[in-house]
């Protein structure tokens, strides 16, 4: 099976943390070059030091970005795929906030929707013209369970990330005789700060504690225990190998049995 990215250059936005952050240090260890996307320059540029370097010619660099910014993140990607073709995109944000979908204003949804679809869009659409050139190509998304089913509570991130599952799809099948691959991974209950946030705002509602709220969300998952970013990881880093060649348009959950749907 060839997992072998050497030579292969990789932008992986929210990298700075969690799931992001896991997925940039498995590529980097099958050989890829690794450019991490976030706001923090100081917490990107520890996880630089991070990155393995074994193979021959690595290296890693960082963009400070900010989504909400989105002419500043076209020129600075812009800057970044004139010097080397990129690969291999990670789309990776951070979930807006919690509510029921009554509530939430429209400024949630347009906000969401710039920060995910939008930006996803620009980033797709500055790095594949490159990805064409070389004939390999992989787009991963990483979004939600809420694409399958939606989730009580959140709203604005349900209708978000079902678009964003919906674009990816009509890209995937738009560009796959190019040798490019787009595909999504929906990461159930998984370790992170995202997932205590979502959990905190449940146990407030409830009039429990956080403790007890957790407790009672790992008796919904047939595993029994919350996921690591790192086992997302493994599952995205895959889908950009040549291994995951034809897995395309596709969307695979990562949450221990969770989704109840086959």
């Amino acid at each position: 099976m060839d997992l072998n990215l050497q030579g292969k250059n990789a932008l992986v936005s929210g990298s700075s943390k969690g799931i992001g952050k896991a997925i940039a240090i498995e590529l980097a260890k099958l050989g890829a070059n690794v450019t991490l996307m976030a706001r923090s320059a100081e917490l990107l540029a520890e996880v630089v030091q991070e990155l393995e370097q074994n193979h021959p010619h690595q290296q890693h660099d960082f963009l400070v970005v900010d989504f909400t910014k989105r002419e500043a993140l076209h020129q600075r990607v812009l800057g970044l795929v004139t010097l080397k073709p990129i690969h291999i995109l990670v789309n990776n944000t951070g979930g807006p906030s919690g509510g029921a979908i009554l509530d939430a204003k429209p400024e949630q949804f347009l906000e969401a929707f710039q920060n995910h679809i939008l930006c996803n869009h620009l980033l797709a659409q500055l790095v594949i013209p490159q990805m064409k050139v070389a004939g390999f190509g992989r787009i991963v998304n990483i979004v939600s369970t809420s694409v399958r089913v939606p989730l009580d509570n959140l709203g604005v991130s349900n209708t978000t990330r079902g678009a964003v599952a919906s674009w990816a799809k009509t890209l995937a099948n738009e560009i796959a005789a190019t040798g490019i691959t787009v595909n999504n991974v929906l990461p159930g209950f998984t370790e992170t700060e995202r997932l205590e946030e979502v959990l905190a705002g449940a146990a407030q509602r409830k009039g429990i504690t956080l403790e007890e709220e957790m407790d009672q969300a790992r008796e919904t998952i047939p595993a029994k225990r919350f996921g690591t970013p790192e086992e997302i990881a493994s599952v995205a880093a895959f889908l950009c190998t040549p291994a995951a060649a034809y897995v395309t348009g596709t969307s695979i959950l990562v949450d221990g049995g969770r989704t109840r749907i086959i």
